[in-house]
């Protein structure tokens, strides 16, 4: 990177990655470009923000010193990198991508590799919060890749997070953050059930929830999930259709190692049944859909 205050621009502006763009124009940081599949999407924001609205990603990463991405999966991740006639990875020397979407490990060390072969650097920042931590600059980020470009990138990540944990070579961040989504999917299918038949048992649910505060079923997801499992309150911040899919990177992780991991598959399962009834865009806590009497089971 060069000696001048860098240059960003973002790939892919859905929940996440509009609102790290508006955090890092808020901040004061160089927003030179967005990107997005979706230009009308990308066009407003670009308007909104003052910057440019890419139309290629080779655009995108001529526009910029540092190349934020946050795109859906592996698929669309080796996409934007490999695919023909264009890809971030033309004329790449130089720039520095910041891989911030949850994908295996696997995808995070060919990206590695592939930005390092066109003379380009690679980071992963794997990040365990949700939009409203975007948009404040407030997210936990977990960073995998070479530690001199964690630190040459310190000063972009710390705008992003309020708590940085370096985790090691690239694909390690990305493993712990499977392990993380694995738990917090577990956590939300549990207290799904256990709400569901706590109604199904007539008792007074928000009583429950306070009972489970104070006992061993407490977890982080009782805070986060529980009143709007009630009030069938689903929202989108997290999707099922996310959940399920990064339960299946654990559970691969887990099959690779020969490791049987019921519960997580359970998990997995439950989420593709909502993907499956039509109800993947809900957020992760309409998994409730399936456990309360009267609503969707099936």
């Amino acid at each position: 990177m060069t000696s001048h205050s860098p240059t960003i621009a973002v790939v892919g502006i859905g929940r996440m990655g509009a609102n790290m763009a508006r955090c890092l124009h808020d901040s004061g940081s160089a927003l030179a470009a967005v990107y997005d599949i979706n230009t009308e999407v990308s066009e407003a924001l670009a308007k909104e923000l003052g910057c440019q609205a890419a139309h290629t990603l080779a655009e995108t990463t001529a526009s910029a010193d540092i190349i934020l991405t946050v795109v859906t999966d592996d698929t669309a991740m080796r996409a934007i990198f490999s695919q023909e006639k264009d890809n971030l990875l033309v004329a790449a020397e130089g720039k520095t991508f910041i891989n911030c979407a949850t994908v295996s490990p696997e995808v995070h060390i060919e990206i590695e590799a592939a930005c390092e072969n066109s003379g380009a650097s690679a980071l992963e920042a794997c990040m365990a919060s949700s939009i409203s931590q975007a948009r404040e600059g407030s997210l936990y980020l977990m960073i995998g890749g070479k530690e001199e470009i964690f630190n040459r990138c310190r000063d972009l990540l710390d705008q992003l997070s309020g708590n940085l944990r370096y985790i090691g070579a690239a694909g390690q961040a990305a493993k712990v953050k499977a392990l993380v989504n694995m738990v917090m999917n577990i956590n939300t299918a549990a207290l799904a059930e256990g709400l569901g038949l706590g109604a199904a048992l007539g008792l007074d649910l928000p009583l429950l929830c306070e009972v489970f505060s104070q006992t061993g079923a407490n977890s982080r997801v009782l805070e986060t999930d529980a009143e709007d499992m009630i009030d069938r309150d689903h929202e989108c911040w997290f999707s099922a259709a996310h959940a399920a899919k990064d339960s299946g990177i654990a559970n691969a992780l887990a099959a690779d190692l020969g490791l049987n991991l019921p519960l997580s598959k359970a998990t997995q399962q439950q989420y593709q049944r909502m993907i499956d009834s039509g109800l993947g865009e809900l957020d992760k806590s309409g998994i409730a859909e399936l456990t309360f009497q009267g609503r969707n089971q099936s």
